[in-house]
């Protein structure tokens, strides 16, 4: 049977079959062999989603107590890995940086498997985290009252999300005391100012079909998935909040959906909320250029802020 094209772009085909092509970058394999400060493994969280994620463990582990960073990958929900080249290289090396053990999670994937199906993937990690330490010896060192939630992209709005989660369950399996979203992807049916300036319009043509793709049949983009103020949350769980890491940039058009994010949690009165701006860098610099002088600065500030809550 005939298939045509219903959505696509330079990432992503969906074809009217339902069936879905995505573009694939170079990727980097799991070793067990120290490289650069850090060696990382591949686990299966939940097979049968299937569920994965890449652990990555620095150098100094023997007889330490580690802060655990749980990083939620971007890709408008509907592509990405943790075997992106670019991932692997940026977290290994943030994981030696900050002397962490950084958890990057493989969640199921949008259109596929709509929100809030991310999300509740991403919370089924912090629960595997907490059954697997008795028993996985790369967990051994881990401080599950030190986890700290990061993502970029839609893997900020990922962070963001869990954390709410982790709030309203009152038997959440661990302790998170720091969200670190980097050009985190919210939205709304409302343009902000940079989204209606004219050299965005390509850029607010790919976003557009993203959130189509990702949320909810018979919804749009004021969906609470996407639109902070649609999320009903109370005084007293605002107050519950961890401390907030929110990095924009510079020259990129969502740069304003981050600030805004960052104002919202001040205006909810959540205790801490810090925003940084790299200038001269785009959305996700971070993922295409690992080894960059912005992205060392960048993993500097993340450690300072994971060894300063």
């Amino acid at each position: 049977m005939d298939t045509t094209v219903i959505e696509s772009s330079e990432f992503i085909k969906v074809l009217s079959d339902s069936s879905v092509e995505r573009f694939t970058p170079l990727t980097a394999p799991a070793s067990l062999d120290l490289y650069n400060g850090y060696k990382c493994k591949d686990v299966t969280i939940d097979p049968l989603k299937p569920i994965t994620a890449r652990i990555f463990i620095p150098s100094t582990t023997v007889g330490a107590t580690l802060p655990v960073l749980m990083y939620f990958h971007g890709g408008g929900f509907c592509i990405g890995s943790t075997t992106w080249l670019g991932y692997h290289h940026f977290l290994g090396d943030l994981s030696a940086a900050s002397e962490s053990i950084v958890i990057s999670v493989d969640y199921r994937l949008a259109p596929e498997n709509k929100l809030p199906i991310a999300y509740e993937d991403c919370y089924a990690s912090l629960v595997w985290l907490r059954q697997q330490k008795p028993t996985e010896p790369w967990l051994q060192n881990a401080d599950l009252s030190r986890v700290f939630l990061s993502g970029d992209s839609a893997g900020g709005n990922i962070a963001y999300h869990v954390a709410i989660r982790a709030i309203w369950d009152e038997e959440c399996p661990v302790r998170i005391i720091g969200i670190i979203p980097i050009h985190p992807y919210f939205g709304s049916e409302k343009r902000t100012e940079l989204e209606m300036r004219q050299g965005s319009t390509d850029d607010v043509k790919s976003n557009d079909m993203f959130w189509r793709l990702s949320i909810p049949e018979g919804l749009n983009r004021d969906y609470e998935g996407c639109n902070l103020e649609r999320m009903e949350v109370s005084e007293f769980e605002w107050n519950r909040f961890p401390n907030v890491l929110v990095f924009v940039a510079g020259l990129d058009f969502l740069k304003e959906r981050g600030e805004a994010f960052a104002e919202f949690l001040n205006k909810k009165g959540v205790k801490e909320v810090k925003l940084i701006e790299t200038k001269d860098e785009k959305h996700v610099f971070h993922v295409f250029r690992p080894d960059s002088e912005s992205t060392r600065l960048l993993q500097k500030q993340m450690n300072d802020f994971i060894h300063s809550v």
